[in-house]
């Protein structure tokens, strides 16, 4: 099982512009068993084998239904790779179902990423590696801009102060639709888990809303990548002060 060189050569240019593995990393891999991170896992593990760069990887699965869920395909696939696999059980999905979130997706990544930075910083790993792509960078801008009133986005290098950790994503210039590819190339051992929000929260609305305006603007998602990259101070309006008679 070997990545098409092109999807690896982006994940290598993004671990490249933003410095996101160094010598001597530990580095836990968020390994939810979708086709992110189970592209991102072994994206890594063909860089480490050939990369002049040292670093150590360990993938981390999180059942957030808490109960009997076949996670075989996950552990024969780690096993494959050599990399060690662990899971940590939490009732993510009950949780949100008993809160009635107004934002669903908000909370379940909030509390499978606490669990998983908690992890790696009790057990000495100093990097933890997240499998958002492009499209995710995209919406999330979006979101932003248009709930929020900002034009911000997730960082691809960010240091969590508080666990002291650093959080990384090296899949920020991979679409979604070239990890589907490659997936579907190389019958990847998806697990899916049951949403109960599922198609209806305002990311899915906005990925829609994407998908409506790419055929007008098919360079739609790398020009909001190079916005990103290339905001410049004199494009920020600046208020000095208030106007007072």
């Amino acid at each position: 099982m070997n990545l098409n060189p092109g999807i690896r050569k982006k994940v290598t240019r993004a671990i490249a512009d933003y410095n996101l593995i160094e010598n001597k990393d530990k580095v836990v891999v968020g390994l939810s068993g979708g086709k992110d991170s189970i592209l991102l896992l072994l994206a890594l593990s063909e860089i480490k084998k050939i990369s002049p760069i040292k670093f150590d990887l360990t993938a981390v699965t999180i059942n957030i239904a808490e109960k009997e869920t076949n996670l075989s395909p996950l552990k024969t696939f780690c096993m494959d790779l050599g990399i060690p696999h662990e899971t940590i059980s939490y009732p993510i999905i009950e949780i949100i179902k008993e809160r009635n979130e107004r934002s669903p997706c908000s909370l379940c990544s909030k509390l499978r990423n606490g669990i998983l930075i908690d992890f790696a910083t009790k057990n000495g790993f100093n990097k933890v590696a997240l499998g958002h792509h492009l499209d995710d960078v995209v919406e999330t801008v979006l979101l932003n801009l248009f709930l929020a009133g900002r034009f911000k986005c997730f960082p691809p290098l960010s240091w969590r102060s508080r666990k002291q950790i650093w959080v990384i994503r090296p899949l920020v210039y991979l679409s979604e639709e070239a990890i589907r590819s490659e997936t579907k190339r190389l019958d990847f051992p998806t697990i899916k888990w049951e949403c109960p929000h599922g198609g209806k929260t305002q990311r899915a609305k906005m990925k829609q809303l994407i998908a409506n305006l790419e055929p007008q603007f098919p360079a739609l998602k790398s020009q909001i990548l190079h916005a990103l990259t290339h905001l410049r101070e004199q494009d920020v309006w600046k208020i000095e002060k208030s106007f007072e008679k």
